[in-house]
C-alpha cells in the first residue's frame, strides 16, 4: 500500500505576472511547483504563468489548454512514498514554433503582447543549452545559425528565445515601459550572464542603442536548479493510474528539489524564500558544484552506461564499479575545483547524490541524459579538467568520460545496438567517424579540435589527449567491465 499525500491546486486568479519560455517537463515539475506552493500558502494570485513552447510541443500546449491548464506532479521519495500535487499556476499556454505545415509563430503575437504587458514583471526560461544559440566554449552568439540569421533578418517575427526577448524588450522600450527581469532556469554555469550575452549580442545587430539599453537596464539574475525529472514512460502513466490519476500531461520527479537564485528583481518577485528557495548574492559556487558533481556524474553514467546497453541511472548505480567511478570522479576530480562557502560538506553532497541516483521509483533513461553532449561537456567536465591539469593533477575519470562520449557519438553501442545521436553537432560527428573510422590516433585529435566543444587550452595538453586515446582503446578492447577494472587499479 503506497503512502500518498494529495495536494489540490490553489484557486486560479486569471492574473499573469510571469511569462515562461519552454513548456517542458522540468519547468512543470520545478519552477511551476514552487509558484504553486507559494500561491497555495500565501494566497498571492498575482504571479500566474503564461507558458510558451518555442519548438515542437504544440500537442502539449493544446492538451493543457483543453483541460483548463491543470496537471499533476508526482514527487517520489521512493517507490512507496509519493506526494501528488495538482498544479494550476499555469494560466495560459502558447505555441510560437513551427507547426506541421511549416508555418511559424501561431501564437507569437499573443506571446509578445503578454510580454509587453505592464503586468508581466518576470520572464523565465527553460529552453536547454542549445536554445541560447551560443558557442558552448566561447559564449559567442552563433550568428550564422539559420534560426538566428532569420531573427536578424526579420526581428519582428522572432523564432528563437533570444530573438523573442529582444523583440519584446524593444517594444517595451518604445512604449516607455520598464523592462521585465529575465531569469534563466537552464542548467548552465552563469546562466544569467550567458542569457544576457546572447540577448545583447543579438540586439546590437539590430540597433546599437537597443543593445546599450538592455545592457544598462535589464536584470539577468543567475540561478541554479536541481530536481531529477525523467521523461515520462507508459510505466509512469500506469503507476499514476493506480493512484486514480488519469492525466496525459502529468510529470514524475524525485521528492528532492533545490533552487538557488541571485536576488536581483527590480520589478519585484514572489516571496520564494518562504518555499525554501535560496535567495543569494552569488549563485556561481552552487551552480558549479551541481554541474560538475551531479551533472558531471550523470554524464559519466550516460555515455559509459549507454555503450554497455544499460538503460537507467538506477540500473547503472546498482553496479559497484560504476559507483566507485562516481566516488572517485566527484571527490578527486570535481570537488577540488570548487570554491564553496565555508562549511560546505562536499563529501556529504556526493553521498546525497548517490542516494538520489539510487531512487528506484525513477526511470531516468541514460539516453535522455546523453542528449546534446556537445552543449553540456564544457561546463560539466572540461573546465574542471583544465583546472586540475593546470594544478598538476590527473583526470583519468574525465578522460574516460570524454572517450566514452566520442565513442557514443558513433551511434552504435559496444554490443552492436544502434541508437540515434541527438545533438546539434551530430552531422559533424558522423563525418569525423566516417573520415577516421577505427584510427583512434586520428579520431580523438579530430574531436578535440572541435573548438565549439573543447577549450583550446585543454585540447592542446598532450597528457589529456593521450589519456583520452588510451581510455578509448581500453573501452573498445576491454569493454565497460575491463576499462573500469583497469581504472580501479591505477
Amino acid at each position: 500500500m503506497k503512502d500518498v499525500t494529495r495536494i489540490p491546486a490553489a484557486e486560479p486568479t486569471g492574473h499573469i505576472g510571469i511569462v515562461h519560455l519552454g513548456l517542458g517537463a522540468f519547468h512543470r515539475a520545478h519552477q511551476a511547483v514552487y509558484l504553486e506552493r507559494y500561491r497555495l500558502r500565501s494566497g498571492d494570485g498575482t504571479w500566474g504563468v503564461s507558458s510558451a513552447n518555442l519548438r515542437g510541443g504544440v500537442a502539449l500546449v493544446d492538451a493543457l489548454r483543453d483541460v483548463g491548464y491543470h496537471y499533476h506532479v508526482a514527487e517520489y521519495a521512493d517507490r512507496d512514498h509519493v506526494t501528488l500535487r495538482e498544479i494550476g499556476v499555469v494560466e495560459e499556454t502558447l505555441f510560437s514554433g513551427r507547426d506541421a505545415g511549416g508555418q511559424w509563430g501561431r501564437d507569437l503575437e499573443v506571446l509578445l503582447m503578454r510580454m509587453i504587458s505592464p503586468d508581466t514583471r518576470l520572464v523565465t526560461l527553460t529552453v536547454t543549452e542549445k536554445g541560447y544559440f551560443l558557442n558552448p566554449a566561447s559564449g559567442e552568439l552563433l550568428a550564422d545559425d539559420p534560426m538566428i540569421a532569420a531573427d536578424i533578418a526579420e526581428p519582428q517575427a522572432p523564432r528563437t528565445a533570444p530573438g523573442i526577448l529582444v523583440e519584446a524588450l524593444a517594444q517595451r522600450r518604445e512604449a516607455g515601459l520598464p523592462p521585465f527581469t529575465v531569469l534563466s532556469c537552464d542548467n548552465m554555469p552563469d546562466n544569467g550572464k550567458r542569457t544576457r550575452n546572447a540577448v545583447i549580442q543579438l540586439a546590437e545587430r539590430r540597433d546599437a542603442a537597443l543593445g546599450e539599453w538592455i545592457a544598462t537596464e535589464v536584470a539577468f539574475p543567475c540561478s541554479m536548479v536541481d530536481r531529477i525529472v525523467p521523461a515520462m514512460t507508459e510505466t509512469d502513466f500506469a503507476r499514476l493510474a493506480e493512484l486514480g490519476v488519469d492525466d496525459p500531461n502529468a510529470v514524475v520527479g524525485e521528492a528532492f528539489s533545490q533552487w538557488v537564485v541571485e536576488d536581483d528583481f527590480p520589478l519585484g518577485r514572489p516571496a520564494w524564500e518562504a518555499e525554501g528557495v535560496e535567495m543569494v548574492a552569488d549563485v556561481a559556487p552552487f551552480e558549479t558544484m551541481k554541474l560538475r558533481m551531479l551533472n558531471g556524474s550523470h554524464s559519466l553514467l550516460a555515455y559509459l552506461g549507454a555503450l554497455d546497453h544499460i538503460e537507467t541511472v538506477f540500473d547503472a548505480v546498482s553496479r559497484d564499479d560504476l559507483v566507485a567511478l562516481l566516488h572517485r570522479y566527484m571527490l578527486d576530480e570535481a570537488a577540488p575545483t570548487l570554491a564553496m562557502p565555508a562549511g560546505t560538506d562536499l563529501e556529504g553532497y556526493a553521498e546525497q547524490l548517490l542516494y538520489r541516483f539510487a531512487n528506484d521509483s525513477l526511470r531516468h533513461r541514460l539516453q535522455q541524459i546523453a542528449m546534446d553532449g556537445s552543449q553540456k561537456l564544457p561546463q560539466r567536465w572540461l573546465h574542471g579538467a583544465l583546472a586540475r591539469l593546470e594544478a598538476g593533477a590527473e583526470v583519468p575519470c574525465t578522460a574516460l568520460g570524454v572517450a566514452a562520449w566520442i565513442r557514443y557519438t558513433l551511434g552504435v553501442d559496444l554490443h552492436g545496438n544502434a541508437y540515434p545521436v541527438d545533438d546539434p553537432m551530430a552531422s559533424r560527428f558522423k563525418l569525423l567517424h566516417e573520415a577516421h573510422g577505427e584510427d583512434v590516433e586520428a579520431l580523438v585529435p579530430a574531436f578535440l579540435e572541435l573548438d565549439a566543444v573543447f577549450p583550446p587550452a585543454l585540447a592542446g595538453r598532450a597528457e589529456f589527449a593521450e589519456g583520452v586515446v588510451a581510455s578509448y582503446r581500453r573501452l573498445v578492447s576491454e569493454g565497460l567491465d575491463g576499462v573500469l577494472a583497469t581504472l580501479s587499479r591505477n
